[in-house]
């Protein structure tokens, strides 16, 4: 894979498209004004944690993402306990976004005169999108990664030509210089902003678990890595602004935020099936990209003797673990299936699945930002930066996961950590297990880099 196409999975983890859609709505009405300050703010914080990354992306190149990192600086478990919590994020994120595909698309059908909705239209959705999504990472990561580009470029563009036109629309309004300013602006609401503008971030480091299929990968993942955060922090912020220019008090308030734009600067009626169908295949896109981090992250684990032998091994044509994606990819669908069928609405999946995966994400990041900073003062590296964006990434992380707690949210949020915490209990009883039954496995967790892999299935 090339730098263009390591981007493209670490921007197609992200979605930005459907970030955009309804995150800067939720942040102003906390933060005012201040809502491109709180993205400003979380671009920042994500840029620390990337930085951390980047330090071992430059030395280390695996398919075990932030599993095989943290073990460089906090040992096995450590690595363990990254590698667990970044496959609940990427799981969790994967069978969320389902449900944002679902919502988009069967909007979209229903906007061009296709009745297709209610539960049993979207259960249909949910096995086609759910399925082609696991059949692509299955034909291999290129075909995969390009697919997201593919929509997720489309779909940004389209959202940038409303943007731009929005602010064409606006005229002299369009320069709002009380956006920049900090007079007037609720610091809590912006850092409550924050939470959300982070939350936009999750999965932006996923070419991290490219390391075998990467071309030059400890110089074109760390890139990848690195411009994949700056490119999507400054169109969150482009985003923001205009949102608020066009919009106004009213953003808060909006249930659609970018289709209320289009009708306010009088869009012809053929472009609303158009944004809804390419906010649909952003979140399509962040279906395929976590899934792909899935497969490789257990398949270096079945390597390492973690779990089960088989799924230490790749398909005989596309080289791909397609045992793990059999596995994952079905969840999620089923999963949704689920709650589908007990009457939650798709986008409500999005919500409560991708909080569930948030937390794992969270934990991952700041285990790697420690392990950084453990790893770069054993090795004698300069690590001044690294302190830095360690202390950054870990205070943000904290915050994050208490911020999401606390004040407690209404059902069945409240149980969301719980659900977490219990999923946890249980991956480190395994632990637990092996250390006392298969000591040897132990010392094999986060070993196994792209060099070890060279030809084997």
């Amino acid at each position: 894979m090339s730098g263009p196409e390591l981007a493209a999975q670490a921007i197609a983890n992200i979605a930005p498209s459907a970030v955009i859609a309804f995150t800067a709505a939720a942040i102003y009405l906390g933060a005012g004004n201040g809502t491109v300050l709180s993205f400003v703010l979380a671009t920042i914080v994500i840029l620390s944690v990337g930085y951390c990354v980047a330090v071992f992306a430059k030395r280390h190149a695996s398919a075990g993402s932030l599993y095989t990192y943290v073990s460089k600086g906090l040992g096995p478990f450590g690595a363990y306990l990254a590698g667990i919590t970044l496959l609940i994020g990427c799981w969790g994120i994967a069978a969320g976004s389902l449900g944002g595909s679902i919502s988009y698309v069967g909007q979209f059908l229903v906007l061009i005169g296709i009745p297709f909705e209610g539960p049993i239209a979207w259960i249909a959705l949910a096995i086609i999108l759910g399925g082609l999504a696991t059949l692509f990472t299955i034909r291999g990561i290129r075909l995969s990664a390009r697919v997201s580009l593919v929509l997720e470029l489309v779909s940004i563009s389209i959202i940038l030509v409303l943007l731009v036109l929005a602010l064409v629309w606006a005229g002299p309004r369009a320069w709002d210089p009380a956006q920049f300013s900090l007079e007037g602006v609720p610091f809590q609401g912006v850092a409550a902003g924050m939470v959300l503008g982070i939350l936009g971030f999750v999965g932006f480091s996923s070419a991290d678990a490219l390391g075998r299929e990467a071309r030059n990968p400890y110089v074109a993942i760390p890139r990848a890595i690195m411009w994949s955060a700056v490119t999507v922090g400054v169109l969150y912020v482009f985003a923001a602004y205009t949102q608020v220019i066009i919009l106004g008090a009213g953003l808060g308030e909006s249930a659609n935020p970018l289709e209320e734009i289009a009708t306010t600067i009088g869009m012809p009626a053929w472009f609303s099936p158009v944004l809804t169908l390419g906010v649909g295949a952003s979140f399509f896109a962040v279906v395929v990209a976590p899934l792909n981090v899935v497969g490789r992250i257990v398949y270096v684990m079945g390597k390492e003797g973690v779990v089960p032998e088989r799924f230490g091994r790749t398909h005989d044509r596309h080289l791909t673990p397609h045992r793990v994606l059999l596995i994952a990819g079905p969840a999620a669908i089923l999963l949704d299936i689920v709650l589908l069928a007990t009457g939650v609405d798709p986008m409500s999946i999005v919500v409560w699945v991708d909080t569930y995966g948030t937390y794992g994400y969270m934990v991952a990041y700041a285990l790697v930002a420690i392990a950084c900073v453990v790893y770069t003062r054993r090795e004698g590296m300069r690590n001044g930066l690294v302190w830095v964006c360690a202390v950054i990434a870990v205070l943000s992380m904290v915050y994050v996961f208490f911020a999401n707690v606390y004040p407690v949210p209404a059902f069945p949020l409240n149980v969301i950590p719980y659900l977490f915490l219990a999923t946890l209990a249980v991956a480190i009883a395994w632990y637990v297990f092996l250390a006392k039954r298969r000591p040897d496995v132990i010392g094999n967790i986060g070993n196994t880099e792209t060099d070890q892999l060279e030809g084997v299935g």
